[in-house]
């Protein structure tokens, strides 16, 4: 069984809404409130960013600080690659969910002769390119790069020369291009989309599970779909963007709160069924925003009432402080204090 390393990436560069860099420091803090030595349990890498730049003027409106969100990809990629062949489990917390992409490229690098799925958790497809984004905002994107889309049938912005570079580079971090596969990719409760999103989802046939899918099926026989679909994967990564969590009953406290999303425990599931393939390699949360929690208290004390329930009773059917699994969801019932 690998042992758990934590990678901090605190870079919020790619996001609209500045804050989800501290996401990692509330989580620090909420393990020591819930008296809990989890971070300081593993061993971990501090990341250095580029968030200095938020304070650059934005030279264009469609891929909005790239050419940074580019290296710090990078380093995710490369501290990815050197935790996978070091032998550990890396859980990558980072602040928005533009630097998934070096996490995955990281990943084919690290394990390049064999097949990666990728099961992506999320209340947002991710696809677009700086030619289809409405915001500019590159944590969009991650998706659309690693599949190598470039979106010129859902062209509504044009780029300029250096902005069309770094998107090249980005398609290109992995040691394939495209990273990704259409099959090789599974959402779950993707429900904030645009229409031209809905087309890319049709199009290039992508396999997903609404959270209304999830509840009238239960949440382990869709996840056990997810990794039936991906038979022929010898990997899976997980990414998880705690948006996918219903905004009004859990989490707000985040740059894209959307209602109607999972609960924890229906994540708590998820993620049991998939450590239990035994493919699992790697677990990546991000978008984590303390700054937008208008909740006060309220979710650190719920948060911490759930990790009790938890602990209360062999949830997991395994012994909770004594496995991979356990140091995971211990660290999901942090997720919801921000």
């Amino acid at each position: 069984m690998r042992a758990l390393k934590i990678i901090k990436n605190r870079s919020d560069i790619g996001a609209g809404t500045r804050g989800s860099d501290l996401g990692v420091d509330a989580l620090e803090i909420a393990a020591i409130n819930a008296k809990n030595d989890f971070f300081n349990r593993h061993q971990y890498f501090d990341l250095q960013t580029h968030n200095e730049s938020i304070y650059n003027k934005v030279n264009n409106t469609f891929a909005k600080r790239i050419a940074f969100v580019l290296e710090q990809c990078k380093r995710v990629r490369d501290a990815t690659e050197k935790t996978l062949l070091e032998g550990f489990f890396p859980l990558i917390l980072s602040g928005d969910h533009s630097s998934a992409l070096g996490t995955m490229a990281g990943i084919q690098k690290a394990f390049p002769k064999e097949k990666v799925g990728v099961i992506w958790i999320d209340a947002h497809t991710d696809l677009h390119s700086p030619l289809s984004t409405p915001s500019g905002n590159v944590h969009g994107m991650p998706l659309g790069a690693a599949l190598g889309l470039n979106n010129e049938q859902l062209a509504i912005n044009d780029y300029d020369q250096d902005s069309l570079k770094n998107w090249e580079a980005m398609k290109q971090l992995g040691v394939y291009q495209p990273l990704l596969e259409p099959q090789q990719l599974v959402y779950f409760g993707i429900r904030d989309f645009e229409t031209e999103e809905a087309v890319l989802l049709q199009g290039l046939k992508l396999k997903y599970f609404s959270v209304e899918q999830c509840r009238k099926k239960g949440i382990e026989d869709c996840a056990k779909k997810a990794l039936s679909h991906l038979a022929q994967m010898d990997k899976i990564y997980v990414s998880f963007d705690v948006d996918s969590l219903d905004a009004e009953l859990v989490s707000n406290g985040t740059g894209t709160p959307v209602s109607n999303g999972f609960l924890v425990e229906e994540i708590s599931m998820l993620l049991h069924v998939l450590y239990s393939s035994q493919k699992m390699i790697a677990l990546e949360v991000s978008e984590i925003n303390p700054l937008l929690d208008h909740k006060g208290n309220s979710m650190l004390k719920r948060s911490f009432q759930l990790f009790l329930s938890c602990l209360s009773y062999n949830f997991f059917g395994l012994i909770f402080h004594q496995t991979l699994l356990g140091e995971i969801v211990f660290f999901l019932k942090l997720l919801v204090v921000q």
